[in-house]
């Protein structure tokens, strides 16, 4: 599988401010996407004055949280301790597992790092842009958090970019209190966070076991569905690696097609899989999707909910599913029946009241 350059990912090409030497170089390497991206610059922020969600009260909740997260992303990396304190990979993964789950963590495993879980090169700060990834760790401890179904099920409003800013500060903390600990034990670790990561988390998590990728390029869990946040540690500390799951989730999304359906910026194919970076798969348009989210004032969510797993399916039925198209129609039957299209809760959320 080819390796994804971050340079080539939205939240990175919206950050190349105009006559900047991100913004020149990136644009002179991809004159393509110049006209869009400084189409999608014009319009209001995610959670700003002029967005179809913003409330002066409750939006900035949402900014504030992402500006915290901006402020301790700096705290990745660490010094090591010299007094390594000798242990096997069984006693350490299994250690491991259980203080993430402690302190917050839903679904955890590890994965032995692959050359295409790593960006080729970082694209997000100004101070490392272009930057080739070179150092690479041997294992990848990944855990999901999950976010409130309420709040999810409010998507595109206001309370569904609250759940995500929370998931995205729950799975920095534990990331950050994890990667501190191996490090105090004498290995290296770096946590993997919003606005500083050099791996792509949703392929750690696949390949630790954690779910499976749907048609949206999201990880589906057998838990929480879609409702969930992933947080990524790298190390160098012995760990024991986790099996890649298989529960049909391709065949599944073959015949569900309703993240695509509801997509309110029609940016999730409809189609077949493609063979993309030397994958078959789905792949959304990036440009689509998030020129939405900036004029409707979040990060949307309507997939996250809309997905039939994040709104609860028997891991009974789910075990079956794989062998069963029968299987999977009736979960698809039993989903219409009681949300129709998708669940939304329209009433806004007393919290925001």
């Amino acid at each position: 599988m080819k390796k994804i350059d971050e340079r080539d990912t939205m939240f990175a090409r919206m950050s190349y401010k105009k006559g900047s030497k991100e913004y020149e170089d990136y644009y002179k390497r991809n004159p393509d996407k110049k006209h869009i991206d400084d189409e999608i610059r014009e319009l209001p922020n995610i959670c700003g004055e002029g967005t179809a969600t913003y409330h002066p009260l409750n939006s900035p909740f949402a900014d504030a949280g992402f500006k915290f997260l901006s402020d301790i992303k700096k705290y990745v990396e660490g010094e090591v301790n010299k007094n390594r304190v000798e242990v096997t990979a069984q006693e350490m993964t299994n250690k491991i597992k259980k203080l993430l789950k402690y302190i917050g963590a839903k679904l955890t495993g590890v994965a032995k790092m692959q050359d295409y879980h790593y960006y080729s090169h970082r694209g997000r700060n100004p101070e490392t842009y272009g930057d080739k990834i070179e150092k690479f760790h041997k294992y990848g401890i990944v855990f999901a958090v999950e976010m409130d179904k309420d709040m999810i099920n409010r998507a595109p409003q206001c309370e569904e970019v609250i759940a995500v800013t929370k998931g995205y500060i729950d799975g920095a903390i534990i990331g950050m209190w994890i990667s501190y600990y191996i490090r105090e034990l004498g290995y290296d670790a770096r946590n993997h966070m919003d606005g500083n990561y050099l791996v792509v988390a949703p392929l750690v998590a696949r390949d630790a076991g954690l779910g499976e990728i749907g048609r949206n390029g999201l990880l589906i869990t057998k838990e929480y569905g879609q409702r969930v946040r992933l947080g990524v540690v790298t190390t160098d500390m012995p760990l024991i690696s986790d099996k890649e799951q298989d529960f049909g989730i391709k065949e599944f999304c073959k015949i569900c097609n309703k993240c695509s359906k509801t997509c309110p910026g029609k940016a999730i194919p409809d189609g077949d899989m493609k063979l993309i970076n030397g994958e078959l798969r789905w792949q959304i348009e990036q440009e689509k999707c998030y020129g939405m989210w900036r004029r409707i004032g979040t990060d949307c969510g309507v997939c996250l909910s809309t997905c039939p797993f994040s709104q609860g399916v028997s891991l009974e039925m789910i075990d079956k599913m794989k062998d069963s198209k029968e299987c999977m129609e009736k979960i698809l039957k039993e989903y219409e029946e009681k949300y129709g299209i998708r669940p939304y809760i329209r009433e806004t959320l007393d919290l925001l009241k």
